[in-house]
């Protein structure tokens, strides 16, 4: 179960809770990678909390182009 940051708050960003686990899988593997961090400081030590986290910020958004 997600507890921070709440799946409310994270569907503010993103249409669908389908797009917000692909999107926060798909980082979570970049990061998983040495991808550059978007935010200085993360709460969650997993990489998935920290995709989740960079959703909330705002820092990490779907792109509309394929």
């Amino acid at each position: 179960m997600i507890l921070y940051p709440s799946v409310d708050k994270l569907l503010d960003q993103v249409d669908s809770r389908y797009s917000l686990v692909m999107l926060a899988a798909k980082r979570a593997h970049e990061l998983d990678e040495g991808a550059m961090p978007l935010l200085s400081e993360y709460t969650s030590n997993k990489n998935v909390g920290r995709a989740l986290e960079e959703v909330e910020a705002g820092d990490l958004k779907i792109s509309d182009h394929k």
